[in-house]
C-alpha cells in the first residue's frame, strides 16, 4: 500500500470529460472510447503512438474504426494512458473482449486478505480516527476513534447509509457549521474531486459535485496563512468539537498494484493530530472511551 498527502496538486482539463466506458456507454465504440481518453490526457496521435510504440497510422486507424485491436493492444493503450481498471473492463467490451477486471464486495472471501489489511490500518491508527472510503467518498468501515467523532457531531439521520464523508463535510445540517476554516476546506474538497473527475471521468462523481455545488457557499477565506497549514502539502480541517477546537490533517493510503476494481477504488483516509490540544483531546477520548 502506498501513502499520499490528501490534497494533490490539480491541473484543469483542456478537453471535455470522454464518456465513461461502463454499461451507460457500451454503444460507443472503442474508437470513441480511445479517442476521448487520448485527448483527457492532452496527448496527440503522434505522442500515443510513440508512447505505444506504434505507428500514429495504426493509432489513427483505430480511431477511426478501420482497424480492429488486439486484447493485447487494448491493454497495451490503457496502461500508457493510465486508465482506471473499471474503465479498462468498458474499453475491452468496446473491442469486443471479455472483461478482464473483476469487482468484488469487500466482504467476498476472496478479499479476506486486503480486508484485513485494511482492518489491521484503521485498528493500528487508533487513538486517532481513519476511515476506509470507497470511489465514490462513501464510508466503508471506520475505526473507533472516527465513530466516536461523527455520532458525537451529526445526526443519525445524516449517518444512515451510504455515508459520504463529502456530504457530510459540506451539508448544511452535517460538519459545514462546526467548520472553522470552511471556506478553505470546501474549495480544498473541490480540488481533490476535479482531480479524481479528471483522472477517471466517472458520473457519480460528476453527479456528487454538482450536489455540492448547491450546498450554501460560505464567504471567500481571507489570504492569511491558517495555522497548521503547509501551502502545497497539506490543508488542517479545524472544526468546534464537543471538546473545543480540533485541528486535524490528513494522508491517503491506496493499494500499490491492484488486479481487483474494488480495491483500485479502495482508500483509507488517516487523520493526524495538527497541535498538541487536538492530540490531548484524542487520547482523553480513546481512554474514556476504549470500546466506543
Amino acid at each position: 500500500m502506498t501513502s499520499t498527502p490528501s490534497n494533490p496538486q490539480h491541473r484543469s482539463p483542456r478537453h471535455p470529460l470522454p464518456h465513461r466506458t461502463g454499461a451507460s456507454s457500451s454503444a460507443a465504440s472503442f474508437g470513441d472510447h480511445l479517442r476521448t481518453w487520448r485527448q483527457q490526457r492532452h496527448l496527440s496521435q503522434l505522442e500515443l503512438a510513440d508512447e505505444a510504440d506504434i505507428s500514429t497510422r495504426h493509432v489513427s486507424f483505430m480511431e477511426t474504426g478501420r482497424t480492429n485491436p488486439s486484447r493485447d493492444m487494448v491493454l497495451r493503450l490503457c496502461e500508457r494512458l493510465a486508465i482506471p481498471l473499471r474503465e479498462r473492463n468498458g474499453l475491452l467490451v468496446a473491442a469486443g473482449y471479455a472483461p478482464m477486471y473483476r469487482e468484488r464486495a469487500l466482504d467476498d472471501p476472496a478479499l479476506a486478505a486486503a480486508r484485513q489489511a485494511v482492518e489491521l490500518v484503521l485498528k493500528g491508527h487508533e487513538p486517532c480516527p481513519a476511515i476506509a472510503l470507497d470511489r465514490c467518498w462513501n464510508v466503508v468501515a471506520t475505526n473507533q476513534a472516527a465513530q466516536a467523532l461523527l455520532s458525537a457531531h451529526i445526526s443519525p439521520e445524516l449517518l444512515a447509509p451510504p455515508v459520504n464523508v463529502f456530504r457530510l463535510s459540506l451539508h448544511p445540517q452535517g460538519l459545514a457549521p462546526r467548520i472553522a476554516n470552511l471556506a478553505q476546506w470546501r474549495a480544498h474538497l473541490f480540488e481533490r474531486l476535479r482531480q479524481q473527475i479528471q483522472a477517471t471521468a466517472d458520473p457519480a462523481l460528476i453527479a456528487l459535485q454538482e450536489e455540492l455545488r448547491q450546498y450554501p457557499a460560505p464567504e471567500e477565506p481571507s489570504p492569511l496563512v491558517l495555522a497548521g497549514e503547509m501551502l502545497g502539502v497539506v490543508m488542517p480541517f479545524c472544526f468546534e468539537s464537543v471538546h473545543g477546537m480540533l485541528s486535524l490533517i490528513s494522508t491517503t493510503t491506496i493499494f500499490g498494484t491492484p488486479v481487483d476494481v474494488t480495491l483500485q477504488e479502495l482508500a483509507v483516509e488517516s487523520f493526524f493530530p495538527a497541535d498538541d490540544f487536538t492530540a490531548k483531546v484524542l487520547r482523553d477520548v480513546s481512554q474514556r472511551n476504549p470500546e466506543a
